[in-house]
């Protein structure tokens, strides 16, 4: 599988259209011309002030033919977004005055943009932290119906066949939700699901994974809280072909499934991958992807009603093309 060449091909033919929030940062400009000149998108708007962006672009030496460019503090649509924002976030307090002045903010006026469908998805964090990006997100975007954690996944592009779908996994939560209670990881698990069947287009055979297999390790509270979360996985979704808790061995190769959880409904097979903490999420993507050599492509957010991605603020300008071609081939 060529994860990269199958999300750019999706996104070239869904023709989507992305907001890019920091639209005065160097890379960001390169990153949203190559979306542009390879056909990509329906639209890619930068956020910022206009002679800003266009004396980085001419720094750069990047032409801005074809990229839209918004100021929010100056938009037709400022009112209507500080409008729809108070209204949102009233009960918390939030005035109409501020709300406008959050929403001149292009981080939140990016998120308002693909809340109300006036962008399909929107990408950040080169100049912004991931929690930046998460606050933008859960206030105006929200999470998906039935899902209140946000959390995050990575594809694994193993150089063996034989693993996951052609070699490909998900590992999920590696980057956003510390240590998950069971609902939490529940949701997680769910989520991870749907990634599954959106990057890897095939049906997910999820794992819930621990030291422990079936109870193997006695009743230590971190067993109990993978199989309470497994409990829930069942009851929300009981068609997921999903089992736990299970050893990574036992999730992944089908000999020692047949001994160690017979009748297991992944039979060995599984193709996503979660895991307890974020201790242990963290460190396995790790070692996969440098003693196994494979390719990490991620974090990608998930749980999140309409797409939205984070960046690590190292990210080059072709990180931020090939996040953003994702996050377009996300967007339905």
């Amino acid at each position: 599988m060529d994860f990269v060449k199958e999300m750019l091909e999706k996104a070239k033919s869904l023709q989507k259209k992305l907001v890019l929030p920091e639209g005065a940062e160097p890379r960001t400009i390169k990153a949203a011309r190559l979306l542009v000149d390879e056909g990509l998108a329906a639209s890619v708007t930068l956020l910022g002030l206009e002679s800003e962006i266009r004396k980085i672009a001419a720094e750069e030496g990047v032409l801005l033919d074809g990229i839209e460019i918004v100021n929010p503090e100056l938009s037709a649509h400022l009112e209507k977004y500080a409008s729809q924002y108070h209204e949102m976030r009233k009960h918390k307090g939030m005035t109409g005055e501020q709300a406008k002045i959050d929403m001149a903010a292009p981080m939140r006026f990016g998120a308002m943009m693909v809340h109300l469908g006036d962008a399909d998805g929107i990408v950040a964090g080169a100049l912004h932290t991931t929690a930046d990006v998460l606050r933008a997100g859960l206030a105006i975007i929200g999470t998906t119906p039935g899902i209140k954690t946000a959390s995050s996944c990575f594809v694994m592009q193993t150089k063996d066949s034989s693993w996951g779908v052609d070699g490909a996994l998900i590992f999920s939560d590696c980057a956003v939700v510390p240590d998950p209670s069971a609902e939490q990881l529940a949701e997680i698990a769910l989520s991870a699901a749907q990634s599954c069947r959106e990057f890897l287009n095939t049906e997910p055979k999820v794992a819930m994974l621990s030291f422990s297999t079936k109870g193997s390790g006695g009743e230590h509270q971190d067993i109990k809280k993978v199989q309470e979360a497994m409990a829930l996985v069942k009851a929300k979704e009981p068609s997921l072909l999903a089992d736990g808790e299970l050893q990574a061995d036992t999730a992944l190769v089908p000999s020692i499934s047949e001994k160690k959880a017979p009748g297991s409904p992944i039979m060995g097979k599984a193709n996503t991958l979660v895991f307890p903490d974020l201790n242990s999420g963290n460190i396995g993507y790790k070692l996969v992807q440098r003693l196994g050599k494979a390719e990490a492509f991620g974090p990608f957010l998930q749980g999140f009603a309409k797409p939205i991605s984070d960046l690590s603020r190292g990210a080059s300008a072709e990180d931020i093309y090939i996040t953003s071609a994702v996050t377009l081939a996300r967007a339905k």
